[in-house]
């Protein structure tokens, strides 16, 4: 396979700023002078660790150890090649790039065609919405409310009710059989391949960067057998457990306000959209879970009770029990959840249409909390006409108070609790203390548990250095030069990163530092750390991202430069006191105690330019 030239590599690498990728999928933070930060994308946590720092081009989190370049990271989320990252950036920035001995660019393949194959899809089936067999689908949308607009605003189509158009279509396009197969665009039949989505309106499902991953679609016609809803099948792009649909539009919303509304379905996400709740989505074909919650909460910046996640669900069973599902998993979010439910059963969609967007709207500002819903939802089945009845409802519902976040707000649910069941509140609160013990003894059996996993390492970090004055010059010096070393003068640097450091970890730093021969190259800092000895490199990972101690970009150059200063005055000291120890131990007038007070005489001019500028 044909290389790319490493030239076209850093250039794209150069030209592409890495917050503007990462932000697509983690709600990021300033966290000072040149870097932000978020939750982490590579592993679950409740605040935010994950550093970000363009001017560099790296990330690194403090919690579980990732790194890398803006290309490890695309390489990570969406399981690319590096071929297919670089190919990927430079087509966003519209960079032509290059490949060795003037070949022609290689063959698109994998997980790529699969993008190309769902996008090429999406177009054709929106071209199809406008002939005439599509009747059906553009009535089906205007009786609910959605006019052209709306359809072309969430990229709506028609998949014909043939076996084989898409099918020609695609192939005329280049794509194989074998290709729009693993794509979940064909079901396999004794004769082939056929079309998986016929007769039915199509929603494109798009990924949080807004790349088609798969397709929803849903019935029509009397005459077919299949399910109300249909979607893409489990791929190597689309994992339903972690797609959200809407997300791709509702996120900067989200991340905006720290809210999110989850529906049931996809015209509901058009219904909100439409009367104005842009932070709308809803799961695809599944249950909402876990890895939804993951997904949200790095889009959120969820790193605090300050936001809200609003469940809406239908009064039925069903939806009763929607929700004490989506409780069992209250407690992973940061924010507040609470519950809205509409009046007469209607959903988002139904009651646009019926009442108009004001009641969507208001739909969603009704909300109440989701522990009050579920409390509710515990004592229904209870006889709390009998002691017996009033007794299990209590054991079913303190736990429910027992959870609540927000110890300021546990003492009031807990007599709401005490109303709702027509006890006393002596004999409640017993139990939802009890509760609440029960419940923090198992968080500490677990968290036990995890920090004596088998296997566990230790890495050398910033937090793992001795606290002293002198590792602390070291150390800030070693960020400073990391992250402004293309800035600041280089023979201040070459002459600090050429004095042997005291931490051996800082000082393995120090070393890779000073054998990077052109630090005004692009990913300078990158390659250095790159080529620290273990076990030092995660430290100097730390010290490439972590936040430096200025307030502005200029600062951060002075403060860079006087710590290099400050690194060779010290070793002036050094020399000097060592000097003053020998001439103690030599004749005044010898020729060599002449020789240490011209030595002494040399290093206080030394030490006099480096603190004087």
């Amino acid at each position: 396979m044909a290389r790319i030239r490493q030239a076209d590599v850093e250039e794209v690498k150069a030209r592409t700023n890495l917050a503007d990728i990462i932000g697509e999928r983690v709600a990021l933070k300033t966290a000072g002078v040149g870097s932000f930060k978020g939750l982490c994308p590579f592993h679950d946590e409740r605040s935010p660790s994950f550093h970000v720092r363009p001017q560099v081009g790296f990330y690194h989190c403090f919690g579980c150890g990732e790194s890398g370049d803006v290309y490890s990271f695309l390489r990570a989320m969406d399981h690319l090649s590096f071929t297919e990252a670089v190919e990927r950036l430079a087509g966003r920035i519209g960079f032509q790039l290059h490949y060795e001995d003037g070949a022609a660019a290689p063959e698109t393949g994998g997980r790529t065609r699969l993008y190309q194959a769902n996008t090429a899809a999406a177009e054709w089936f929106r071209s199809q919405l406008a002939t005439p067999e599509a009747d059906a689908g553009r009535r089906f949308l205007g009786e609910r409310g959605f006019d052209a607009g709306a359809a072309a605003h969430f990229g709506i189509g028609y998949a014909p009710k043939g076996w084989n158009g898409l099918r020609d279509a695609m192939r005329a396009q280049g794509f194989t059989d074998e290709e729009l197969l693993t794509a979940g665009l064909l079901s396999q039949g004794q004769r082939g391949g056929y079309d998986r989505f016929r007769g039915r309106v199509v929603w494109p499902i798009r990924d949080i960067t807004g790349q088609t991953i798969g397709f929803g679609a849903r019935r029509l016609f009397e005459d077919d057998q299949g399910p109300k809803y249909l979607n893409t099948p489990e791929t190597p792009i689309y994992k339903k457990s972690q797609v959200l649909y809407g997300l791709d539009l509702a996120k900067k919303a989200i991340s905006r306000g720290h809210q999110v509304v989850v529906v049931e379905g996809y015209t509901d996400v058009m219904a909100c959209h439409l009367a104005g709740v842009t932070t709308a989505i809803a799961t695809c074909g599944t249950a909402f879970g876990a890895d939804h919650i993951t997904v949200l909460r790095r889009v959120m910046g969820d790193d605090s009770a300050a936001g809200e996640v609003i469940f809406t669900f239908d009064p039925d069973a069903a939806g009763q029990k929607a929700a004490l599902r989506a409780f069992g998993d209250e407690k992973r979010f940061a924010a507040q959840t609470y519950v809205a439910v509409a009046p007469d059963g209607l959903d988002p969609c139904d009651l646009r249409l019926n009442r108009g967007d004001a009641a969507v709207r208001s739909l969603i500002q009704t909300k109440a909390p989701m522990f009050e819903f579920v409390i509710d939802q515990r004592l229904t089945g209870f006889d709390l006409a009998t002691v017996e009845g009033r007794v299990g409802a209590l054991r079913a519902a303190a736990p429910i108070v027992a959870d609540i976040r927000d110890p300021a707000l546990r003492p009031g649910y807990t007599r709401v609790l005490a109303r709702k069941l027509g006890m006393d509140l002596g004999e409640v609160t017993p139990a939802v203390t009890h509760a609440a013990r029960a419940s923090r003894s198992g968080a500490r059996d677990a968290e036990a548990a995890a920090s004596t996993a088998p296997g566990e390492t230790t890495r050398v970090t910033i937090a793992s250095l001795p606290r002293t004055a002198g590792v602390a010059i070291e150390r800030d010096a070693l960020m400073g030069v990391l992250q402004y070393g293309h800035q600041v003068d280089g023979d201040d640097i070459d002459a600090a990163m050429a004095l042997p450091m005291s931490h051996p970890g800082l000082d393995a730093v120090r070393g890779a530092i000073a054998a990077q021969a052109d630090r005004t190259r692009v990913g300078w800092a990158s390659a250095a750390v790159e080529a620290i000895r273990e076990p030092y490199r995660s430290l100097g990972v730390e010290l490439l991202t972590a936040d430096f101690p200025a307030l502005t970009e200029a600062e951060a150059l002075a403060s860079t430069r006087s710590l290099c200063r400050r690194l060779r005055v010290r070793a002036v000291d050094r020399e000097k006191n060592e000097l003053l120890g020998a001439i103690q131990r030599v004749p005044a007038d010898s020729e060599e105690g002449r020789t240490v007070r011209v030595a002494l005489r040399e290093l206080d001019a030394r030490r006099r330019i480096l603190t004087e500028d």
